[in-house]
């Protein structure tokens, strides 16, 4: 899985920048700032990675079923994992 790191913890303003992110996810290693938030593409993450972090107490778990998007939200970041290309092939 894609994982893109999002450094806030405003959700509404995170809620407000996560389209534009969706639509151009930065390349891994890749940073950009948008509205003022840094965003980066974090790289590959393995699938256990979202089983290890839902059942901490201190992570939120959202989906977006539609995009088959997981978004971890935990301290001052967002994480949104997004399938790999090969995996939604």
């Amino acid at each position: 899985m894609k994982c893109i790191s999002v450094y806030t913890k405003d959700f509404g303003l995170f809620s407000d920048i996560y389209e534009e992110i969706m639509e151009a996810p930065p390349a891994e290693n890749e940073e950009k700032v948008i509205e003022g938030v840094t965003v980066s593409g974090a790289g590959e993450v393995p699938e256990q990675y979202i089983e290890r972090m839902r059942v901490k107490p201190e992570v939120v778990v959202m989906r977006e079923k539609e995009r088959n998007v997981t978004i971890l939200q935990h301290g001052d970041v967002f994480e949104i994992c997004l399938p790999s290309a090969e995996e939604s092939a």
